[in-house]
């Protein structure tokens, strides 16, 4: 059995993993500035450097200013199936150049598809596609790069808060495509637009739960540690993204923990969007790693905080004080916590305990 690291380590250059990762907010720029130009859309850039200066930002904005940002870009690439099944493709090779193993990436059908319903700020007109095929272009994109780039890929769709009507359709296209690299359902979108932020949507997750289509949530990132609850008791979420108010409430934490309730964590994101001090030393991160919760680290929307996953594994490494031991360790969560079938997961477990030298899968 290999000696743990007790000391901080600059560079984690072993297999990873990645559980929180939108494809709309990982887009390259040189492909937004492709179909600008073939679909005649102006930007406010003509080169890859001046775009993503234009739609990614380096110090904190709110929430809401950050969800804007998607509006600069989308009108490139939604309802144009060549654009869709690129930027799947093209998310794969970027995180094989990154390290990363295995991934899941999430989106909005509907929003990738361009349907005509407010409030979508780029509709002048009805998209062509429609939001099943869009899942089925952004499958074939995957399974093409899988191929290509040797990294596992499966997607999540996302529902989204404020447009309840989508979520039965959501619903149906996981089962359609759950042997097709659909594993799982989200949902994401400002969580404190109203009293009730899982309204609408409790049909859906419940079907979800009964037929097995796994589950995760966006909640905690801004919203207080009940919303998080409500999240695990009422949706039925196995995973939490972000989730870091969770530590303002001991019970409920606590109540987490137990319940080994996995953290999707986003460093960078979290300090870029403003959900929580912009003091790295004060991060919620280093709750997680010193009582050893169940969490991982993600790069949420690269595109827009101008990040790769090396970016959050140096800020872990610089300001949480994290091991060679904790990186390991976080890895394995996500694996474990992955939403692949019972198999391929332990397949991916054993790639990684070989690729760290572990003797034993119960080392962590």
């Amino acid at each position: 059995m290999e000696q743990r690291s007790t000391k901080n380590v600059q560079n984690f250059n072993k297999p990873k993993i990645e559980l929180h990762l939108h494809l709309d907010g990982a887009i390259k720029p040189e492909t937004i500035l492709y179909f600008a130009k073939k679909r005649e859309i102006k930007l406010p850039a003509d080169t890859a450097e001046g775009l993503s200066n234009y739609i990614g930002y380096e110090e904190p904005l709110d929430l809401t200013q950050f969800l804007a940002r998607f509006d600069y870009y989308m009108p490139t690439i939604a309802g144009d199936r060549e654009a869709v099944k690129r930027i799947a493709y093209e998310l794969v090779e970027m995180k094989a150049n990154e390290g990363i193993i295995y991934f899941e990436a999430r989106y909005c059908p509907h929003y990738m598809a361009n349907c005509d319903v407010d409030p979508i700020p780029w509709n002048q007109k009805p998209g062509d596609l429609s939001p099943d095929e869009v899942v089925h272009l952004v499958n074939m994109g995957f399974k093409e790069g899988e191929k290509d780039f040797k990294v596992k890929v499966r997607s999540i769709l996302c529902c989204m808060r404020h447009m309840p009507e989508w979520s039965a359709e959501i619903l149906r296209l996981c089962k359609k495509y759950r042997n097709e690299g659909v594993v799982g359902i989200d949902l994401a979108g400002d969580e404190l637009i109203g009293a009730d932020v899982h309204s609408g949507h409790g049909e859906a997750y419940t079907e979800a739960f009964n037929c097995g289509i796994h589950r995760t949530v966006h909640v905690g990132e801004v919203g207080p540690a009940l919303l998080v609850k409500e999240a695990v008791d009422d949706l039925k979420a196995e995973r939490i993204g972000h989730g870091y108010h969770t530590i303002d409430d001991p019970t409920i934490y606590n109540d987490l923990l137990k319940q080994n309730i996995h953290f999707e964590t986003c460093p960078m994101s979290s300090y870029l969007t403003g959900a929580c001090d912009p003091d790295f030393t004060k991060h919620p991160i280093i709750r997680f790693m010193k009582d050893r919760a169940n969490y991982s680290l993600n790069t949420d929307d690269p595109l827009i905080f101008k990040s790769t996953i090396n970016t959050d594994y140096a800020i872990a490494s610089k300001y949480f004080g994290f091991t060679e031991e904790e990186f390991k360790r976080v890895n394995i969560n996500a694996a474990k916590s992955s939403f692949l079938p019972a198999k391929e997961k332990e397949e991916l477990l054993c790639t990684l305990y070989d690729a760290y030298g572990m003797v034993e899968s119960t080392e962590f």
